[in-house]
């Protein structure tokens, strides 16, 4: 027991007493912190300004962190000094020896009884059993690369030409190794800086605490198949007897969002049963959130949410904030039988943006960097997918401010959507006007765009049923082939509200309920 407490994990709450029961019909006793005493709270405290202090000498100065390195034997001899009295404090402290016991018989024994005792503790990630693994579902023959991304069209060369310019563009290729495996991709995905987290801890910890004790939720490990494991929350409402309970929304969070405390709340309030995930590298995933590492991730949520949970892909929902898009894009795209996606102030390519913040000097790097790295083609990917979806923009990457909308990639985003749909629509007349409607700020402005091109909603239906009736339903599709120029621009714009919906807010507003509905269906 000694040897447990000395190893075993923080912990951080006690969500409910393991012992606790709900036989008499009363609601239980809401959570606490748990309460480190004596020594186990002293020792606590210093080894944890310890490793805020490490953290601040790997970012921010290499001297400080040569002089902790010369010093390195006392600083062990601190750290042992402080992991003793921390394990006397935790053995003298009758929860903690309550938590340690279930861990162990947990990894012994893995059974349901087993998991539920386990899942009323909060404590480091890292030590909690694993619920899921690739293995269990998918091929062995999937190489450990990961799942299949769209790739780049490589430009055909002589084997000659080939080498010649592999050795002239080898210092581009190095350095870009090295911009992204420093500081860009901390600057793409802030939400993996340790320093942030460990700022967030406490919002953190009190958005798992209510995810666990209001809603119930259960936490998960999944393994995917580069071997980061997966930080997961799911809220099962198939009990409660609505609709909405019996779909699965999977949430896929942006690029500094936390299932505890990101996107998961829309679904929540609308009484869906819901899934979250952290990224890798975010909260207790590992791993970096590299574009294969996120699909990798994402494919195995999905094969947990099937496989583990019992829904069908076409129960299921896929919503996606911001960078989350990518991740979303991807899934509907693999699992062309998800009911339908909704993307909130998302964009079309990370490239143009990467570009407008870099000197017009970098773009040959700056392009080989973001395609051959970070290479996150919601647009392309989004093609690919044949059901419903829903867009809501918000003030995301605009270029000149956010009074600008006209710079905002999500209206690139939905025009090469319906570029890819409906080509014959999308003539450049019909593609100014859509860009018009883009343009209007408010939905006073939107409205009266819509009205100057007097648009008949239900000629565009007619027309869009009647082809659908006699044609393949596969996109791309050919309506529009024989329109008049006014048919067109009506269709397009048509096409442009039921596909997308304006929300007047700050890209960091959550989307709320009365803004998350379910994609148009024709």
């Amino acid at each position: 027991m000694l040897l447990r407490c000395l190893f075993g994990p923080n912990l951080q709450r006690i969500h409910r007493s393991p012992d606790q029961t709900r036989t008499d019909g009363r609601t239980p006793r809401r959570g606490w912190n748990y309460q480190p005493r004596g020594l186990e709270r002293y020792t606590d405290s210093v080894l944890g300004w310890a490793s805020v202090l490490w953290s601040l000498s790997y970012y921010s100065s290499p001297l400080l962190l040569c002089y902790l390195y010369r010093k390195g034997k006392t600083q062990i001899q601190h750290h042992i000094t402080a992991k003793l009295f921390l394990c006397w404090g935790r053995w003298r402290n009758p929860e903690y020896l309550q938590f340690i016991t279930i861990l162990e018989e947990t990894r012994r024994n893995n059974t349901p009884s087993n998991k539920k005792k386990l899942a009323c503790f909060d404590f480091d990630f890292k030590h909690w059993p694993v619920d899921f693994s690739w293995k269990e579902v998918s091929s062995l023959k999937l190489s450990k690369g990961g799942v299949s991304l769209l790739r780049p069209e490589s430009k055909h060369r002589g084997a000659a030409d080939s080498v010649l310019n592999s050795v002239r563009t080898l210092p581009c290729h190095i350095l870009s190794y090295l911009i992204v495996h420093s500081f860009g991709r901390r600057m793409l995905y802030p939400g993996s800086v340790g320093l942030l987290q460990k700022a967030m801890r406490p919002m953190l910890q009190q958005g798992q605490a209510r995810l666990v004790e209001e809603f119930e939720g259960q936490r998960n490990k999944l393994v995917a198949c580069d071997g980061n494991e997966i930080d997961t929350m799911f809220v099962d409402r198939r009990k409660d007897g609505g609709q909405a309970g019996k779909t699965l929304v999977i949430c896929c969070e942006g690029n500094a969002g936390f299932y505890e405390v990101g996107c998961m709340n829309t679904p929540l309030e609308g009484g869906y049963s819901v899934l979250g995930w952290n990224h890798p590298g975010f909260g207790g995933s590992t791993g970096v959130p590299f574009p294969q590492n996120e699909a990798n991730a994402m494919d195995v949520v999905i094969q947990f949410a099937v496989h583990k949970l019992g829904f069908q892909l076409s129960d299921i929902i896929v919503y996606a904030w911001s960078i989350g898009g990518f991740t979303a894009s991807w899934a509907v795209m693999s699992y062309p039988e998800i009911r339908a996606l909704v993307l909130d102030a998302s964009f079309d390519d990370l490239l143009p943006l990467a570009l407008k913040v870099m000197p017009d000097s970098w773009r040959p790097l700056v392009t080989h960097t973001v395609r051959q790295y970070m290479n996150l083609n919601n647009a392309e990917q989004l093609c690919k997918y044949q059901h419903e979806l829903y867009l809501s923009r918000t003030q995301i990457n605009t270029f000149v401010g956010p009074e600008d909308i006209t710079s905002n990639r999500g209206n690139d985003l939905l025009l090469k959507l319906l570029q890819y749909r409906y080509p014959k629509v999308m003539t450049e007349d019909a593609i100014r006007a859509v860009r018009q409607w883009l343009a209007a700020g408010t939905q006073i402005e939107e409205e009266s765009v819509y009205m100057g091109y007097e648009v008949d909603d239900d000629w565009c239906l007619s027309v869009l049923q009647s082809y659908q009736t006699d044609r393949e339903t596969l996109f791309p599709w050919s309506v529009g082939e024989d329109m008049t120029l006014e048919g067109r621009r009506q269709l397009a714009l048509f096409l442009a509200r039921k596909y997308m919906r304006n929300f007047e807010t700050t890209h960091c507003t959550p989307l709320p309920i009365s803004e998350f509905r379910p994609p148009w269906k024709l």
